[in-house]
Protein backbone atom coordinates (compact mmCIF):
# COMPACT_ATOMS: atom_id res chain seq x y z
CA UNK A 1 0.00 0.00 0.00
CA UNK A 2 1.38 3.64 -0.64
CA UNK A 3 0.54 5.66 2.07
CA UNK A 4 -0.23 9.50 2.10
CA UNK A 5 2.90 11.48 2.62
CA UNK A 6 2.06 12.71 6.44
CA UNK A 7 3.30 12.80 9.52
CA UNK A 8 0.72 10.62 10.83
CA UNK A 9 -0.65 9.16 7.87
CA UNK A 10 -3.47 7.64 9.90
CA UNK A 11 -5.29 10.31 10.37
CA UNK A 12 -4.95 11.61 6.90
CA UNK A 13 -8.41 12.08 4.86
CA UNK A 14 -7.90 9.61 2.25
CA UNK A 15 -7.75 6.85 4.89
CA UNK A 16 -10.48 8.10 6.78
CA UNK A 17 -12.44 7.60 4.04
CA UNK A 18 -11.16 4.00 2.74
CA UNK A 19 -11.40 3.02 7.03
CA UNK A 20 -14.76 3.88 6.70
CA UNK A 21 -15.77 2.35 3.74
CA UNK A 22 -13.85 -1.08 4.95
CA UNK A 23 -16.36 -0.97 7.92
CA UNK A 24 -19.36 -0.59 5.89
CA UNK A 25 -18.48 -3.60 3.62
CA UNK A 26 -17.49 -5.51 6.88
CA UNK A 27 -20.99 -4.97 8.17
CA UNK A 28 -22.83 -4.87 5.62
CA UNK A 29 -21.06 -8.27 3.52
CA UNK A 30 -24.66 -10.17 3.45
CA UNK A 31 -26.50 -7.40 1.76
CA UNK A 32 -26.31 -5.74 -1.76
CA UNK A 33 -23.38 -3.31 -1.84
CA UNK A 34 -23.26 -0.51 -3.80
CA UNK A 35 -21.18 2.00 -5.17
CA UNK A 36 -23.28 4.65 -3.99
CA UNK A 37 -23.08 3.26 -0.17
CA UNK A 38 -19.86 3.32 -0.44
CA UNK A 39 -19.34 6.72 -1.64
CA UNK A 40 -21.92 7.94 1.31
CA UNK A 41 -19.89 6.17 3.87
CA UNK A 42 -16.87 7.77 2.72
CA UNK A 43 -18.33 11.35 2.38
CA UNK A 44 -16.64 11.29 -1.40
CA UNK A 45 -17.55 11.18 -4.86
CA UNK A 46 -18.22 7.76 -6.50
CA UNK A 47 -15.28 8.71 -8.83
CA UNK A 48 -13.31 9.90 -5.82
CA UNK A 49 -13.47 6.57 -3.42
CA UNK A 50 -13.02 4.37 -5.82
CA UNK A 51 -9.74 6.30 -6.92
CA UNK A 52 -8.16 6.81 -3.38
CA UNK A 53 -9.52 3.20 -2.70
CA UNK A 54 -7.65 1.34 -4.87
CA UNK A 55 -4.53 3.79 -4.09
CA UNK A 56 -4.70 2.37 -0.81
CA UNK A 57 -5.74 -0.67 -1.18
CA UNK A 58 -4.33 -1.70 -4.81
CA UNK A 59 -8.24 -3.00 -5.55
CA UNK A 60 -11.25 -1.41 -6.16
CA UNK A 61 -13.81 -1.82 -3.71
CA UNK A 62 -16.16 -3.89 -5.29
CA UNK A 63 -13.16 -6.76 -5.96
CA UNK A 64 -12.66 -6.21 -2.25
CA UNK A 65 -16.46 -7.12 -1.53
CA UNK A 66 -16.20 -9.83 -4.40
CA UNK A 67 -12.81 -11.40 -2.54
CA UNK A 68 -14.76 -10.95 0.77
CA UNK A 69 -17.43 -13.00 -0.29
CA UNK A 70 -15.69 -15.39 -2.22
CA UNK A 71 -12.89 -16.04 1.12
CA UNK A 72 -16.65 -16.37 3.12
CA UNK A 73 -17.59 -19.03 0.30
CA UNK A 74 -14.83 -20.78 0.31
CA UNK A 75 -14.50 -21.03 4.35
CA UNK A 76 -18.25 -22.53 4.14
CA UNK A 77 -17.30 -24.91 1.21
CA UNK A 78 -14.98 -26.49 3.83
CA UNK A 79 -17.81 -27.69 5.79
CA UNK A 80 -19.07 -31.35 3.88
CA UNK A 81 -22.87 -30.33 4.71
CA UNK A 82 -23.00 -27.55 2.67
CA UNK A 83 -24.35 -27.73 -1.10
CA UNK A 84 -22.06 -25.09 -3.63
CA UNK A 85 -25.25 -23.69 -5.66
CA UNK A 86 -26.59 -22.62 -2.01
CA UNK A 87 -22.82 -21.22 -0.91
CA UNK A 88 -23.53 -19.56 -4.29
CA UNK A 89 -26.59 -18.24 -3.63
CA UNK A 90 -26.36 -17.18 0.07
CA UNK A 91 -22.48 -15.50 -1.00
CA UNK A 92 -24.68 -12.97 -3.55
CA UNK A 93 -24.35 -14.89 -6.78
CA UNK A 94 -27.41 -15.28 -9.04
CA UNK A 95 -26.26 -18.05 -10.72
CA UNK A 96 -24.41 -21.65 -10.09
CA UNK A 97 -21.80 -20.86 -13.44
CA UNK A 98 -21.08 -17.08 -12.31
CA UNK A 99 -20.13 -18.27 -9.00
CA UNK A 100 -18.18 -21.04 -10.49
CA UNK A 101 -16.32 -18.89 -12.62
CA UNK A 102 -15.74 -16.23 -10.05
CA UNK A 103 -14.36 -18.74 -7.71
CA UNK A 104 -12.07 -20.52 -10.51
CA UNK A 105 -10.25 -17.04 -11.16
CA UNK A 106 -9.97 -16.07 -7.44
CA UNK A 107 -8.60 -19.27 -6.08
CA UNK A 108 -7.30 -21.16 -9.34
CA UNK A 109 -9.69 -24.28 -8.80
CA UNK A 110 -13.45 -24.59 -9.14
CA UNK A 111 -15.45 -24.94 -6.05
CA UNK A 112 -16.78 -28.61 -6.58
CA UNK A 113 -13.08 -29.74 -6.46
CA UNK A 114 -12.23 -27.40 -3.92
CA UNK A 115 -15.23 -28.62 -1.65
CA UNK A 116 -14.43 -32.42 -2.51
CA UNK A 117 -10.12 -32.01 -1.65
CA UNK A 118 -10.19 -28.70 0.73
CA UNK A 119 -7.07 -27.59 -0.70
CA UNK A 120 -5.15 -24.18 0.78
CA UNK A 121 -5.67 -21.76 -1.30
CA UNK A 122 -4.95 -17.39 -0.50
CA UNK A 123 -7.90 -16.68 1.20
CA UNK A 124 -8.41 -12.90 0.74
CA UNK A 125 -7.63 -11.10 3.91
CA UNK A 126 -9.01 -7.54 4.33
CA UNK A 127 -6.79 -5.66 6.87
CA UNK A 128 -8.11 -2.37 7.79
CA UNK A 129 -6.31 0.41 6.62
CA UNK A 130 -5.69 2.50 9.95
CA UNK A 131 -4.68 -0.17 11.52
CA UNK A 132 -2.47 -0.55 8.99
CA UNK A 133 -0.92 3.07 9.48
CA UNK A 134 -0.74 2.64 12.93
CA UNK A 135 1.34 -0.47 13.04
CA UNK A 136 3.83 1.45 9.75
CA UNK A 137 4.38 4.27 12.01
CA UNK A 138 4.83 2.55 15.15
CA UNK A 139 2.53 3.82 18.25
CA UNK A 140 3.36 4.43 22.27
CA UNK A 141 1.51 2.88 24.79
CA UNK A 142 -1.64 5.20 25.32
CA UNK A 143 -1.60 6.65 29.30
CA UNK A 144 -4.79 5.54 30.51
CA UNK A 145 -5.25 1.77 29.62
CA UNK A 146 -7.44 1.38 26.75
CA UNK A 147 -5.99 -2.38 26.52
CA UNK A 148 -6.10 -4.45 29.39
CA UNK A 149 -2.83 -5.92 31.07
CA UNK A 150 -3.95 -9.09 32.15
CA UNK A 151 -2.02 -12.14 30.26
CA UNK A 152 -3.47 -15.79 30.71
CA UNK A 153 -0.40 -18.23 30.14
CA UNK A 154 -1.65 -22.04 29.11
CA UNK A 155 0.78 -24.94 29.35
CA UNK A 156 -0.27 -26.48 25.72
CA UNK A 157 1.18 -29.69 24.21
CA UNK A 158 1.67 -30.27 20.72
CA UNK A 159 2.73 -33.84 19.04
CA UNK A 160 4.93 -34.70 16.35
CA UNK A 161 4.08 -32.19 13.44
CA UNK A 162 4.59 -30.68 10.55
CA UNK A 163 5.68 -27.14 10.04
CA UNK A 164 4.93 -25.37 6.68
CA UNK A 165 7.42 -22.57 6.30
CA UNK A 166 8.33 -19.37 3.56
CA UNK A 167 11.53 -18.45 5.00
CA UNK A 168 12.23 -14.37 5.32
CA UNK A 169 15.48 -14.07 3.62
CA UNK A 170 17.20 -11.19 5.23
CA UNK A 171 14.38 -8.88 6.54
CA UNK A 172 13.42 -7.79 10.37
CA UNK A 173 10.04 -6.48 10.40
CA UNK A 174 6.79 -7.07 9.12
CA UNK A 175 7.03 -5.00 6.07
CA UNK A 176 10.77 -5.42 5.08
CA UNK A 177 9.42 -9.18 5.13
CA UNK A 178 6.24 -8.58 3.26
CA UNK A 179 8.14 -6.97 0.51
CA UNK A 180 10.11 -9.91 -0.05
CA UNK A 181 8.14 -12.64 0.00
CA UNK A 182 4.68 -11.00 -0.35
CA UNK A 183 1.65 -11.06 2.31
CA UNK A 184 -0.56 -14.09 0.53
CA UNK A 185 0.89 -16.33 2.89
CA UNK A 186 -1.75 -15.21 5.75
CA UNK A 187 -4.87 -15.99 3.57
CA UNK A 188 -2.54 -19.19 2.32
CA UNK A 189 -2.28 -20.85 6.21
CA UNK A 190 -5.40 -19.75 7.50
CA UNK A 191 -7.43 -21.43 4.38
CA UNK A 192 -5.76 -24.78 5.40
CA UNK A 193 -8.45 -26.44 7.75
CA UNK A 194 -5.94 -29.07 9.26
CA UNK A 195 -4.02 -26.25 10.89
CA UNK A 196 -3.21 -26.67 14.50
CA UNK A 197 -3.55 -22.97 14.83
CA UNK A 198 -3.67 -19.49 13.09
CA UNK A 199 -0.94 -18.37 10.75
CA UNK A 200 1.83 -16.64 12.54
CA UNK A 201 5.42 -15.39 12.35
CA UNK A 202 8.41 -15.26 14.00
CA UNK A 203 11.80 -17.06 14.57
CA UNK A 204 12.62 -20.94 13.26
CA UNK A 205 13.51 -22.97 15.27
CA UNK A 206 17.17 -23.79 15.40
CA UNK A 207 17.32 -27.36 12.68
CA UNK A 208 15.62 -25.27 10.12
CA UNK A 209 17.52 -22.24 10.25
CA UNK A 210 19.82 -21.15 7.24
CA UNK A 211 23.19 -19.53 7.89
CA UNK A 212 23.06 -16.35 6.04
CA UNK A 213 18.96 -16.34 6.51
CA UNK A 214 17.20 -14.14 9.13
CA UNK A 215 16.35 -17.18 10.68
CA UNK A 216 12.78 -15.77 10.38
CA UNK A 217 9.78 -16.83 8.84
CA UNK A 218 5.77 -16.90 8.28
CA UNK A 219 4.20 -20.33 9.04
CA UNK A 220 1.56 -22.61 10.54
CA UNK A 221 1.57 -25.84 12.25
CA UNK A 222 -0.26 -29.14 10.86
CA UNK A 223 -0.58 -32.70 11.53
CA UNK A 224 1.90 -35.03 11.06
CA UNK A 225 -0.12 -36.37 7.84
CA UNK A 226 -0.76 -33.92 6.30
CA UNK A 227 0.41 -33.89 2.59
CA UNK A 228 -1.31 -31.66 0.12
CA UNK A 229 0.76 -29.57 -2.81
CA UNK A 230 2.68 -26.10 -1.36
CA UNK A 231 3.09 -23.26 -3.91
CA UNK A 232 6.54 -22.36 -5.28
CA UNK A 233 8.86 -21.22 -2.12
CA UNK A 234 7.01 -22.95 0.88
CA UNK A 235 8.74 -25.93 2.42
CA UNK A 236 7.55 -28.21 4.92
CA UNK A 237 9.67 -30.01 8.22
CA UNK A 238 8.55 -32.73 10.58
CA UNK A 239 9.08 -31.14 14.02
CA UNK A 240 9.60 -33.37 17.07
CA UNK A 241 6.90 -33.69 20.35
CA UNK A 242 7.12 -30.08 22.27
CA UNK A 243 5.53 -27.82 24.97
CA UNK A 244 4.68 -24.34 24.09
CA UNK A 245 3.51 -21.78 26.76
CA UNK A 246 0.53 -20.03 25.14
CA UNK A 247 0.22 -15.89 26.21
CA UNK A 248 -3.27 -14.50 25.70
CA UNK A 249 -3.82 -10.89 26.20
CA UNK A 250 -7.33 -9.99 27.29
CA UNK A 251 -10.20 -8.85 23.68
CA UNK A 252 -9.69 -5.18 23.49
CA UNK A 253 -12.70 -2.68 21.48
CA UNK A 254 -10.64 -0.86 18.57
CA UNK A 255 -8.72 -3.00 16.28
CA UNK A 256 -6.70 -0.07 15.72
CA UNK A 257 -5.25 -0.74 19.33
CA UNK A 258 -3.88 -4.14 17.97
CA UNK A 259 0.20 -2.68 18.44
CA UNK A 260 -0.58 -1.54 22.14
CA UNK A 261 -2.23 -5.58 23.11
CA UNK A 262 1.27 -6.45 21.01
CA UNK A 263 3.65 -4.67 23.13
CA UNK A 264 1.80 -6.12 25.95
CA UNK A 265 2.27 -9.47 25.26
CA UNK A 266 5.72 -9.24 24.59
CA UNK A 267 5.97 -7.00 27.72
CA UNK A 268 4.68 -10.35 29.43
CA UNK A 269 6.96 -13.02 27.77
CA UNK A 270 9.61 -10.94 28.49
CA UNK A 271 8.82 -10.71 32.05
CA UNK A 272 7.52 -13.94 32.93
CA UNK A 273 9.27 -16.07 35.44
CA UNK A 274 10.28 -19.27 33.49
CA UNK A 275 12.70 -20.67 35.90
CA UNK A 276 10.46 -20.08 39.23
CA UNK A 277 7.55 -22.37 37.03
CA UNK A 278 10.02 -25.33 35.96
CA UNK A 279 10.62 -23.68 32.76
CA UNK A 280 13.08 -22.62 30.25
CA UNK A 281 13.14 -21.58 26.58
CA UNK A 282 14.26 -23.98 23.85
CA UNK A 283 14.46 -23.56 20.32
CA UNK A 284 13.49 -26.83 19.22
CA UNK A 285 10.37 -25.48 17.97
CA UNK A 286 9.19 -22.16 16.88
CA UNK A 287 8.07 -19.04 18.39
CA UNK A 288 4.63 -18.29 17.45
CA UNK A 289 3.54 -14.52 17.11
CA UNK A 290 -0.09 -14.44 16.05
CA UNK A 291 -0.69 -11.01 16.24
CA UNK A 292 -3.81 -9.52 17.77
CA UNK A 293 -7.64 -9.59 16.74
CA UNK A 294 -10.11 -7.09 18.72
CA UNK A 295 -11.89 -10.46 19.61
CA UNK A 296 -9.43 -12.70 20.68
CA UNK A 297 -6.41 -10.52 21.96
CA UNK A 298 -3.42 -10.46 21.29
CA UNK A 299 -1.64 -13.98 20.86
CA UNK A 300 2.12 -15.63 20.98
CA UNK A 301 3.53 -19.24 21.89
CA UNK A 302 6.96 -19.94 23.36
CA UNK A 303 8.55 -22.93 23.32
CA UNK A 304 9.86 -24.32 26.50
CA UNK A 305 10.92 -27.64 28.06
CA UNK A 306 11.03 -28.46 31.97
CA UNK A 307 14.17 -27.94 33.70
Amino acid sequence: MELPDKAAAREHPHVKAVGAMQQYIEAHLDEEITLDDLAKAAGYSKYHAVRVFNELTHRTPLEAVRSLRLTRAAQSLQDANDKIVDVAMSSGFNSHDGFTRSFSRQFNITPQKYHAETPSVNWFIQHPIEAYCILKEGTEPMPKEIVSRTVTVTVVERPTRKLIFLRIPTARDYFSACEEVGCDWEGFYNSIPEKFDTAAGGRLPTSLAKPGTSGEAFFVEVPLDYCKSLPDGYEIAELPPCTYLYFNGMPFNDQNDFPIAIGIINEAIEAYPYERFGWKKTDNAPYLGMGAEAITGARAAVPVEKL
